[in-house]
C-alpha cells in the first residue's frame, strides 16, 4: 500500500523555501504516530529539510538521481520503482517533497491529508490537484486555531475508490 502524507494549504501549498508552511504541533504528533514503524519515502530536498537528519523509528528511504550520495540511517534509492521493487512493508508513506507527490499521487492508495484552513501566497512548493471524486473520506478530525496553533485545521483521510 501507497500513503501519501501531507499538510496541504487551502491553495494548495505544502512548502516554502525547503520548510513547512507553519507550525502545527499536532500535525507533527500525527505524523509520528502514523508513520512509527514503516517505511517513509522522501526525496533529497525534503531529508535534507529534517534539523537532525534520518527520523527515528522509522526506515528512512531518500530518493535521488545522485550515485554518489550518502546518508546516516537512510537507504538510497534512484526512483520511485526501485524503492516499491524493494520494500517489504504492507503500508509505505511518501512524504515529500512535491516532485515525489507528483509521481505517486496516481499509484496511491490512501492519502493522510492536514488540510491547513489559510492560503500561504508566499509558498514555492505545491501538492497536485487531486480529484477527490477517486477518493472516499473515511475519517474527519477538524480543529480550531489556538495559541499553538496559528489557523485552523482538519486531519482527514482517504481512501482511493
Amino acid at each position: 500500500m501507497i500513503s501519501l502524507i501531507v499538510a496541504i494549504a487551502s491553495n494548495n501549498a505544502i512548502g516554502k523555501q525547503q520548510d513547512l508552511l507553519c507550525h502545527l504541533p499536532n500535525d507533527l504528533k500525527r505524523f509520528k504516530a502514523i508513520t512509527l514503524g514503516h517505511t517513509i519515502v522522501m526525496g533529497r530536498r525534503t531529508f535534507e529539510s529534517l534539523p537532525k537528519g534520518a527520523l527515528p523509528g522509522r526506515t528512512n528511504v531518500v530518493v535521488t538521481r545522485n550515485t554518489d550520495t550518502n546518508w546516516e540511517n537512510t537507504i538510497i534509492a534512484h526512483s520511485i520503482e526501485e524503492v516499491l521493487a524493494n520494500s517489504n512493508d504492507q503500508e509505505l508513506f511518501v512524504i515529500g517533497g512535491g516532485t515525489l507527490y507528483n509521481q505517486t499521487l496516481d499509484r496511491a492508495d490512501r492519502l493522510y491529508i492536514t488540510h491547513i484552513h489559510h492560503e500561504f501566497a508566499d509558498a514555492d512548493t505545491f501538492f497536485p490537484e487531486i480529484d477527490y471524486t477517486q477518493w472516499q473520506e473515511i475519517e474527519r478530525e477538524d480543529h480550531q486555531a489556538d495559541e499553538r496553533h496559528p489557523y485552523d485545521y482538519s486531519f482527514v483521510t482517504y481512501e482511493r475508490k
